[in-house]
């Protein structure tokens, strides 16, 4: 079995650090993931990885599959009633909450001599995190946490609680490994949302299509895990000094170039047309 401290990140370069905080023009709630298409070809085009941190107002990612919900239209009630907005992502999974106690980030690498497979672009992230928060003295595992919401393989959770989860995107010989990491906030109520989102479209009726009974305990914050306080710019700061000191990795303040700025655009009309059609 391979160790975490076997799999360090590889760079083509010095890491480019964005922000969407800094960005140069206004964002929505599509922005995230427009944003990361671009990243994802501006890094292959520049043959440099990047470090992408982004946090929204309320705000529930919706998968796909959601949509596929028999009462679809009754279960985004649910969300409104609560005044969550709601988009549909093109990335992976299923729904997860997203609001500024939550923090979003991707790791961006180019393809070039081989492919990152799928479970080495999970290690990778996992290595990440785990190397940010080691001096907490706690083990971070990578394990699905069934009843937790977007539940997946490579789901990282603390003393048998979900802290983050991830997912991949791959374009145009990129791929973007995406985490949302809740770091504080009311985690309980993100997870009753979720399931009463669950409960309202689904309504008792059995799919071809598998949704989780979420249990709200199941998951947790960085602050509960780790009983300490944190703010969104400190685990931040950890994420980027783990990240410099693997393998003495670099980071350079990202410029949102022309280029970037174009393909941000293009993709902002695709996500328009894409959750026009969904929702």
């Amino acid at each position: 079995m391979t160790l975490l401290n076997e799999i360090p990140i590889p760079t083509q370069g010095p890491f480019l650090l964005y922000d969407s905080n800094s960005a140069p023009f206004s964002l929505t709630s599509l922005s995230p993931f427009a944003l990361t298409d671009a990243f994802i070809e501006y890094s292959v085009t520049v043959k440099q990885p990047i470090l992408h941190f982004w946090s929204t107002d309320p705000l529930v990612l919706l998968g796909m599959m959601d949509t596929k919900l028999p009462f679809f239209e009754p279960a985004l009630s649910v969300l409104s009633d609560a005044q969550y907005d709601y988009i549909v992502r093109n990335s992976g999974g299923l729904a997860v909450v997203s609001d500024p106690g939550v923090l979003n980030l991707s790791l961006i690498f180019p393809e070039e001599e081989h492919r990152i497979s799928i479970d080495e672009g999970y290690r990778r992230m996992h290595y990440l995190i785990e190397q940010a928060f080691k001096d907490y003295g706690k083990t971070i595992n990578a394990i699905e946490i069934a009843d937790s919401y977007c539940p997946g393989e490579y789901d990282l959770s603390v003393d048998g609680r979900k802290i983050a989860g991830i997912a991949q995107r791959r374009i145009k010989g990129g791929i973007a490994i995406m985490i949302y990491l809740s770091v504080n906030g009311d985690q309980a109520k993100r997870g009753e949302l979720i399931r009463k989102f669950y409960q309202k479209g689904l309504a008792g009726t059995k799919t071809k299509w598998n949704f989780p009974t979420v249990n709200p305990s199941s998951m947790t914050t960085l602050e509960e895990a780790f009983a300490a306080p944190f703010t969104i710019s400190q685990v931040k700061h950890s994420i980027t000094l783990a990240l410099q000191k693997m393998n003495n990795a670099q980071l350079s303040a990202g410029i949102y170039t022309e280029l970037i700025q174009q393909s941000y655009f293009i993709g902002m009309e695709k996500m328009k047309k894409r959750n026009e059609k969904l929702l």
